[in-house]
């Protein structure tokens, strides 16, 4: 068994949390950089310039790309042969409280909007940490630890959405069905998007899939080629929409489509969409 250290997992959330909220992802700059030589709108164009040189400022002088700094969304790996070891004065210490440790320290020390509320419905009082994280946990084989931080903010997941298929729809149902989320979504969820999808498994799976899609590299396919085509065809299906960047109009309204999947019921075929807008923030550590 190995064990790992309650405080170098709390330490590399934290890092992961402030690098995630200053620095956009290689891939999602150059799909950018490519969507402005593409895009034939002036105004379009212009907007995904600026998109670049705010990303260039956010990491040039350590700032966050956007206001809303996001809910952390914490995707942990963990190998079967990988332990927490806890901090000597709290022998019950857990991987879910390292996590939040980190998210609290990285939201503070990164100066990051705090917009966790502790209770949804009755009261709404912010918990002042950006804690508790919503944290997916799975174990793995080996003797490695993968987190992954996404900081997803409030208005691109907003206008995400669920539907349960009837089995046999068709294909073209569902990219109609997608197509008209997005479409719906608008400018409120500050395009262009990347958009994550999920098909099948259940009701909390499928949501979850689609979640998990957003952490793919933008340049990926689906390894299916099936779903590498569908991810090819909804994504010009949503361009053609001509909402463009901020929704001002344009040629680019999503900057990539990408697909998970799992195997479902005979009789259900759950779909769901997970947004996210321009701002598109995640980091990995392996420990």
């Amino acid at each position: 068994m190995r064990y790992i250290e309650f405080e170098k997992i709390a330490e590399t959330v934290e890092s992961l949390c402030i690098a995630a909220a200053y620095e956009l992802g290689s891939d999602v700059l150059a799909a950018l950089k490519n969507a402005a030589q593409k895009e034939s709108s002036p105004t379009a164009a212009k907007i995904l310039n600026q998109l670049i040189e705010n990303a260039r400022i956010a990491a040039a002088e350590r700032i966050p790309l956007c206001q809303d700094t996001g809910l952390a969304v914490v995707f942990a790996e963990q190998g079967a042969d990988v332990a927490v070891k806890p901090p000597f004065n709290d022998g019950d210490a857990t991987l879910f409280d390292a996590i939040n440790a980190g998210v609290k320290d990285g939201f503070q020390k990164g100066y990051l909007r705090k917009s966790v509320v502790a209770d949804p419905l009755k009261n709404r009082e912010n918990t002042g940490s950006n804690a508790p994280a919503v944290i997916h946990h799975t174990v793995v084989p080996g003797r490695k630890l993968k987190l992954t931080v996404m900081t997803k903010g409030g208005g691109s997941e907003n206008k995400s959405r669920f539907k349960m298929f009837k089995p046999t729809a068709h294909r073209s149902e569902i990219i109609d069905w997608v197509v008209d989320v997005v479409s719906t979504a608008g400018a409120d969820a500050c395009p262009p998007f990347i958009v994550g999808v999920g098909i099948g498994g259940n009701f909390e799976l499928s949501c979850l899939l689609s979640k998990k899609a957003l952490c793919r590299n933008l340049g990926q396919a689906n390894g299916d080629e099936f779903y590498a085509g569908l991810e090819a065809d909804l994504l010009a299906r949503i361009n053609a929409l001509g909402l463009g960047p901020q929704g001002l109009g344009g040629d680019i309204t999503a900057l990539a489509v990408l697909i998970e999947t799992a195997p479902c019921h005979i009789g259900s075929l759950p779909v769901a969409v997970n947004i996210d807008c321009h701002s598109h923030r995640h980091k990995s550590a392996v420990l």
